[in-house]
């Protein structure tokens, strides 16, 4: 069994899942081979709360664009990395810490 931190990488901090938090619902970066009753497990054994519910998406990398694209026939400099993030609800009545706000 894999460590709870090699499975989740990173929250993801925005407006929208920001907004989410106030109902329970936060979002992660998670490794690209776990599934989700290891990120449920991860989550519940990191902060010690009782996941509802997991849903999982992946993203494909894309092709970075030149900034200066017009000039150069070269459009691809590279690639975004590819990755897979996690949404996880929680119980009613639990949350998690990720940030303190003031």
């Amino acid at each position: 069994m894999r460590e709870a931190h090699e499975i989740i990488i990173s929250p993801v901090v925005t407006e929208k899942t920001a907004d989410q938090m106030e109902q329970g619902v936060y979002t992660f970066v998670v490794a690209k081979d776990a599934n989700k009753i290891e990120i449920g497990d991860a989550v519940e054994r990191i902060w010690d709360v009782k996941v509802l519910d997991v849903r999982t998406m992946r993203y494909a990398g894309k092709a970075r664009r030149s900034p200066m694209a017009r000039l150069n026939r070269n459009y691809a400099k590279g690639r975004r990395a590819a990755f897979k993030k996690a949404v996880v609800q929680l119980a009613e009545g639990e949350h998690i810490e990720l940030y303190e706000v003031g």
